[in-house]
């Protein structure tokens, strides 16, 4: 039967849907109704923002806090644009990129290995909870010392289990196996993949048996990503030439000292870039001194052969001016090949394609200022260079230009180097014809001063160069020592005191709208699910037939089938209301016709037509009135059953003239109610109302009764109960609560429109709460509440259930 009525209402719904135009009123919010369903929906929105708020405190409660640590460095502007090969103050883009080369110098591998140096961050200790690990930064009760023989033990779990003060038990896994074994404080474990030896620290106590811990052993490519995760550089101020460093971690005390060791190893590199060609000139300086200081004691030794040889310096004057002559053209003469050498020389070092790294000394003895300044621009080039290839791959553009440029540089230097050797070689073969001129002068000379001369003069060359060359050194070493760092810590690292995620007041926002809108959610999902009749409201705003009454719901006792309850419970709110609808019914009818036939039906069945019509029987029957209740629902009759009594003959027998009227009526509990089922189901229901015998039947029930009441079948469903309706002086419609949908209303109106009925009254059945309220409405009829007022043999609700009424 259940299946029989859905059947009922998906056909009609499939009918309603052709209504006119005119009728499609109800595509609009319904506000009452949304209200309605907001208030039932309280609760469970409530209880859904609790859901949100309880999951952002189970997030908070169950997610680690990130601290962020951060420092302010300023850059010097002078000293990189020094760097950068360029003479003034730099330009807005010029400072950003130099400023981005500072970043990915703080980022780069040469920093991380610093850091690596400076903080003991190979192994990381933690302490075990039940749902998060806690690391234990420079707070661990224990320590160890390890070798790791297979590469694949770093970054594994290691777990410890302290046993006692001098015990304990390791764990881990190898594969899907777990090794494990107990061990002393201070043996060392010798195992095929690692060797280990763990030690307690100063903060090993009793409290420490307790917990659980385990350590991770980190390979430099954990650490370095670790690093590259959680540090972040950025250009605070370009103008201002200050850079931001920041590190987050879980842990504050770390993050901190992270920042803190990354502005001491930038410092460090930065002193070491400043060095480095400094440096490479001190080398280049040793190299000529230790030469120089050998050609100089090679001389001495000669000086002193032949000083011990001949025992004699004696020079005639002739001899001593022309010795003078030929000392300056030699003194000229090694001058120019000293400085051819080093051109030589620093030619070979340009050339040497090998080495692009190579720093290149600048030539301050070279008078050919254009030269010194290509030296200049090429050892720039190559200090910048080296510098790049410590943050850049070869490959990347950067460091393809950077030797694009010192190839052009070198080249033009090459081209000044060979000019000027050439220039020198040619004074030289000038200095050597004007010596060759004096030596023939001096062949008739004594042989033994020419040497002296000649020994004398290499040995003050020698002398006065290496003298040169020490000075030099000492020039390099002053500015070496004064070397000091282009940049300034403006804001060192601190203590983070607060986390920067996850955020408290954010995630409690984000939870209590989550609920918020689940909660809008419910509302709006309820609401276009709601497509049944609900309240008295409804029906007023969506039919233009009049509300009769309203039959609240009976809770004494279920029913599964419609039963006369009137009479059993007189002072109860259904009988109450069914009064009211009684007292309604007089102002409907006309009052001069004392004979009144009513007619009972609904859209589909299960609406409660049958219920309504026996009852209202009985309570009109209760004010001394002829009652009959006629079952025309020949298809599906149920007036039998109200009553307690088979269906054997009835209104199909009457009408097939099989036996009369007085034969066919019973007697209910009520004296003036009486009754005519339906009797056996004909093949042709429409056909036999159809009969004039119908007519003649109600003929002779108007003699004998003063209320005619027809049960007739649905009319959403066939057309029995409109032939009757028409005969009929009060057609009255039911519609159900909860039960009969919102698109069965435009049905009523259809009906009207379509059979000009204007008396159609409709009257709603089963409902609750607040939905059974109906006021003054027409005539001075009343209706009552249910759940506003109880009588005596009527079941209270309990608490619980009213609850559940209102809110769900």
């Amino acid at each position: 039967m259940a299946l029989e009525k859905f059947a009922d209402i998906d056909e009609l719904n499939s009918r309603v849907t052709d209504t006119d135009s005119e009728e499609e009123g109800g595509s609009d919010v319904d506000f009452v109704t949304l209200l309605a369903v907001a208030r039932k929906s309280l609760v469970w929105v409530i209880l859904l923002i609790l859901l949100g708020l309880t999951a952002s405190y189970l997030f908070l409660r169950y997610t680690k806090p990130i601290y962020k640590s951060s420092s302010i460095i300023k850059i010097d502007e002078q000293s990189q644009a020094g760097a950068l090969g360029l003479g003034g103050p730099l330009s807005d883009q010029q400072a950003i990129s130099s400023l981005s080369g500072e970043i990915e110098l703080i980022k780069s591998d040469l920093i991380y290995e610093n850091l690596k140096r400076r903080l003991n961050l190979n192994v990381s200790y933690y302490a075990l909870g039940n749902v998060l690990s806690e690391e234990l930064y420079n707070n661990s009760p224990f320590k160890i010392t390890y070798d790791i023989k297979d590469g694949r033990f770093y970054n594994k779990k290691i777990n410890v289990d302290f046993l006692d003060a001098n015990r304990f038990r390791l764990s881990y896994l190898v594969g899907e196996e777990e090794i494990s074994g107990d061990y002393r404080f201070g043996e060392k474990i010798d195992k095929k993949e690692i060797s280990l030896t763990l030690y307690p620290n100063n903060n090993f106590g009793e409290g420490t048996l307790d917990g659980k811990y385990y350590f991770v052993i980190n390979s430099d490519g954990a650490l370095n990503a670790y690093f590259n995760q959680n540090l972040s550089v950025e250009i605070v101020n370009p103008d201002a030439h200050t850079v931001g460093i920041f590190f987050t971690d879980f842990n504050p005390a770390k993050a901190r000292d992270i920042v803190n060791k990354i502005d001491s190893a930038y410092l460090e590199q930065k002193i070491r870039q400043k060095n480095l060609a400094t440096s490479q000139i001190e080398q280049f300086l040793n190299e000529q001194l230790k030469e120089t200081q050998d050609n100089l004691a090679n001389s001495e030794g000669k000086m002193e052969n032949f000083v011990r040889e001949n025992r004699t310096y004696d020079v005639k004057a002739d001899v001593s001016t022309q010795i003078s002559k030929l000392e300056e053209l030699g003194k000229a003469r090694l001058d120019l090949s000293m400085r051819i050498s080093l051109l030589r020389d620093v030619a070979q070092l340009i050339n040497n394609d090998s080495e692009l790294d190579q720093v290149i000394p600048s030539l301050k003895a070279v008078e050919d200022q254009e030269l010194s300044q290509r030296i200049a621009e090429l050892s720039d080039m190559q200090l910048y260079y080296k510098l790049l290839l410590r943050s850049y791959k070869p490959e990347t553009e950067a460091v393809k230009r950077a030797q694009k440029e010192i190839s052009l540089t070198k080249e033009a230097a090459s081209k000044l180097l060979d000019q000027n050797i050439q220039l020198l070689e040619k004074e030289i073969a000038t200095i050597n014809g004007n010596m060759g001129t004096i030596e023939g002068k001096l062949q008739s000379m004594p042989q033994k001063e020419t040497e002296r001369a000649r020994l004398a003069r290499v040995f003050g060359l020698y002398e006065k160069y290496y003298l040169s060359l020490m000075d030099k050194k000492v020039e390099y070493g002053i500015s070496k020592a004064g070397t000091v760092a282009d940049f300034q810590i403006l804001s060192p690292a601190s203590l983070p005191s607060k986390p920067i995620s996850p955020d408290r007041m954010i995630v409690y926002a984000i939870g209590l709208a989550s609920g918020l809108m689940l909660g809008i959610g419910l509302i709006a999902g309820r609401y276009f699910m709601h497509n049944t009749v609900t309240s008295v409201a409804e029906i007023e705003r969506s039919t233009k037939a009049a509300v009769l009454g309203v039959v609240p719901s009976y809770t004494r006792e279920k029913l599964n089938i419609s039963k006369l309850i009137v009479d059993k419970n007189p002072k109860s709110a259904i009988s109450e209301s069914i009064r009211s609808i009684r007292t309604n019914l007089e102002f409907i009818n006309a009052s001069s016709k004392k004979k009144r036939l009513i007619s009972v039906t609904s859209t589909v069945s299960g609406e409660g037509k049958t219920f309504v019509a026996v009852n209202l029987g009985g309570i009109i029957a209760l004010s001394d009135q002829k009652v009959i209740v006629l079952d025309l629902d020949l298809r599906k009759p149920k007036v039998h059953l109200a009553f307690e009594t088979e269906n054997i003959i009835g209104i199909s027998t009457i009408l097939i003239g099989k036996h009369s009227v007085q034969e066919c009526i019973q007697q209910s509990n009520i004296p003036n109610l009486h009754f005519v089922s339906a009797g056996p189901t004909p093949p042709n229901p429409s056909e036999l109302i159809l009969n004039t015998r119908f007519d003649e039947m109600l003929e002779e029930l108007y003699q004998l009764y003063d209320v005619v009441i027809v049960d007739t079948p649905p009319v959403g469903l066939v057309t029995d109960g409109i032939l009757v309706m028409r005969k009929a002086d009060v057609p009255i419609y039911i519609v159900r609560a909860d039960y009969s949908k919102k698109s069965f209303l435009k049905n009523i109106n259809k009906i009207m429109k379509t059979n000009n009925f204007t008396r159609l009254t409709v009257i709603l059945n089963d409902a609750k709460g607040m939905a059974a309220g109906y006021g003054y409405g027409y005539g001075y009829g009343y209706g009552y509440g249910y759940g506003n007022a109880y009588y005596d043999d009527e079941v209270r609700e309990s608490p619980w259930k009213r609850f559940r009424r209102t809110f769900m």
